[in-house]
């Protein structure tokens, strides 16, 4: 099932430039993991070495926080929009 996933600007060096890439996956994992096959080294920006996901980064789909739904196992359906968003802190 194709979902689309939104590259934010700091990882796109790995995507050769590209915004939006078009992958397979059931959910987060898998989406992840499709990512990395495509562009090696994209998943260790999101993921620690156990792979889990990186606190500083956010994951959304369909605009919706997947800390809020299943985390990593939030499961997806053909068409929908994988957001990944860096924490941006300040003061």
């Amino acid at each position: 099932m194709a979902v689309k996933v939104l590259i934010p600007t700091p990882l796109q060096k790995f995507t050769g430039d590209q915004a939006t890439i078009e992958c397979e996956g059931g959910n987060i994992i898998e989406v992840l993991n499709a990512l990395e096959q495509s562009f090696p080294g994209i998943k260790a920006r999101l993921c620690d070495e156990q792979g889990n996901l990186r606190r500083f980064v956010n994951f959304y789909v369909n605009s919706e926080d997947i800390r809020f739904l299943n985390g990593a196992e939030t499961a997806l359906e053909s068409g929908d929009e994988v957001s990944i968003v860096p924490a941006v802190a300040g003061g």
